[in-house]
């Protein structure tokens, strides 16, 4: 990594190794005081504690049932202070850029993760399946986009660490891989390994806190069970290059409706539903 006055920036090495494996990891990028406010604003999100007159991207938030099972909110820098100062900085914004060969990144949208701790009572619901974003993301002209896990706690596999398959990115969109809701882990290997052309490469994403994993939009990734007592907190921000826009006949997004009422092949998504994070206006 290079230091400058600006924060850090990866060098070719790391912009090297992120095209070879996937997926590449920071150093720690934020604060510890930044690190507490965020966690903060995790609990107040799930709690219902929102800032300002805004709302929740897809209708009133309502807890699962099940105690074990994963939180997920997505677009929290709609409705809080913290995240969308850390989701829309120039310091991720830059690195995205920069790992993404392009000269600007905007967001695409957030997500705020809870993980529960349930100890020796973990159960599946808390495991995210083996998936690739970009099987949701087919409404985009390119699948050059990029997720940055934000760990606002030291992550291993004890508490469900997310876990990357190297390289899997290189085999371009596969077959029925939006699976983040299935629980089975073991199940989707099976699935998906007969699809492959590569190795099962299965590499932990192990992070101190306030270190991030910066994931390539086709890069198979996952997470197990939170083994420890206490929960697992993440920020992930989704960016996209300078020039990304609607492709028409795929996959449709929520996201396409912030184009408007009639989008059309080519329409750019770069209105404030997509602010530009890097370079800053």
């Amino acid at each position: 990594m290079e230091i400058t006055e600006k924060g850090f920036t990866p060098t070719k090495e790391d912009i090297a190794a992120y095209w070879d494996r996937g997926y590449w990891i920071s150093p720690k990028l934020i604060s510890d005081e930044q690190i507490a406010s965020l966690r903060k604003a995790v609990f107040r999100i799930i709690d219902g504690d929102i800032d300002g007159d805004g709302f929740y991207y897809l209708g009133p938030w309502n807890k699962p049932d099940d105690e074990t099972a994963i939180r997920k909110i997505q677009n929290g820098w709609w409705i809080n202070n913290e995240v969308r100062e850390i989701v829309t900085s120039a310091l991720i914004g830059r690195i995205a850029a920069k790992l993404m060969k392009s000269d600007e990144a905007r967001l695409w949208h957030d997500q705020v993760i809870l993980k529960p701790g349930s100890g020796s009572e973990a159960t599946d619901a808390g495991n995210v399946g083996w998936h690739q974003d970009y099987a949701y993301w087919q409404c985009t002209n390119t699948d050059n986009l990029i997720s940055v896990w934000i760990a606002l706690q030291d992550t291993d596999l004890n508490n469900g660490a997310m876990r990357t398959l190297a390289c899997s990115h290189k085999q371009g969109v596969i077959e029925d891989s939006n699976t983040f809701t299935e629980k089975n882990l073991d199940t989707l290997r099976d699935r998906f390994e007969k699809q492959f052309k590569m190795p099962w490469l299965d590499e932990p994403c192990i992070l101190k806190a306030g270190q991030a994993s910066f994931h390539h939009a086709l890069c198979f990734h996952g997470s197990g069970k939170n083994h420890s007592d206490q929960p697992r907190l993440s920020v992930v921000g989704h960016y996209m290059p300078g020039g990304c826009a609607y492709e028409q006949g795929g996959r449709w997004h929520s996201n396409v409706q912030f184009l408007g009422p009639r989008p059309f092949d080519g329409q750019f998504f770069n209105n404030d539903y997509f602010p530009l994070v890097f370079p800053k206006t």
